[in-house]
C-alpha cells in the first residue's frame, strides 16, 4: 500500500512547476480583473446568490489580518517558502498526490507575494456569504474575504493533513 513518503510513483518534475505557474496565473488574472472592475468600499457584486460574491478589499498583512502593516517581510517569507517547496520538489520528485498538494500551497505564497512585494498589499476578492453564516453562527464574525492564492494555502494545508493522517493509517494497518 503506497504511504506520504511512497517513492514508487513519483510525480514528473515537470507537475508541480507546470501546476504551480497555472495556478499562480489564474490568482494574478483574477486579482488583476478585481483592481480594474471593482471598487473598495463598494457594495459586493453577486456571482452566485448566497454563495459568492465579489467585494474588493486589501490585506496588509497575513490570514484574517494578522501581522497587519508586513506585507514586504511577508511577502519575502511567502516567496522564499514558495520557491522553497518548488526548490525541494524539483530536487526530489513526490508522489503525485503530495507534487500537487505542495504545488497548491507553493502557488498560494507566490500568489500572494506578488501582491506583497508589488503593491505593498495583498488584494481579496472573493466574499462568501455561506461560510459567513457558517462562522457568525460560531460567534467567529463574518468569514474573511479571500484570494485564489489563499484557497490554494488553506485547501492544500487541508489536503496535506488528510493524506497524511490516510498514509498513517495505512502504515499502521500493514503493520498490524
Amino acid at each position: 500500500m503506497p504511504t506520504l513518503t511512497d517513492r514508487s510513483r513519483r510525480a514528473p518534475v515537470w507537475l508541480p512547476l507546470v501546476l504551480a505557474a497555472l495556478l499562480v496565473a489564474a490568482d494574478q488574472a483574477l486579482k488583476s480583473w478585481a483592481l480594474t472592475n471593482l471598487q473598495e468600499g463598494q457594495p459586493p457584486r453577486v456571482f452566485i446568490p448566497g454563495v459568492v460574491e465579489w467585494l474588493l478589499t486589501f490585506n496588509t498583512g497575513a490570514a484574517w489580518s494578522l501581522f497587519s502593516g508586513s506585507a514586504a517581510p511577508l511577502a519575502l517569507g511567502r516567496l522564499l517558502v514558495g520557491l522553497g517547496i518548488l526548490g525541494y520538489l524539483t530536487w526530489k520528485p513526490q508522489p503525485r498526490a503530495l507534487s500537487v498538494i505542495l504545488a497548491m500551497i507553493s502557488a498560494g505564497a507566490i500568489g500572494n507575494a506578488i501582491d506583497g512585494l508589488r503593491l505593498g498589499k495583498v488584494t481579496d476578492m472573493i466574499h462568501s456569504p455561506l461560510l459567513s453564516s457558517v462562522t457568525r453562527a460560531l460567534k467567529a464574525g463574518d468569514f474573511p474575504i479571500f484570494n485564489v492564492a489563499d484557497s490554494c494555502v488553506v485547501l492544500g494545508t487541508l489536503a496535506l493533513l488528510i493524506l497524511s493522517f490516510m498514509g498513517d493509517r495505512r502504515a499502521s494497518r500493514s503493520a498490524g
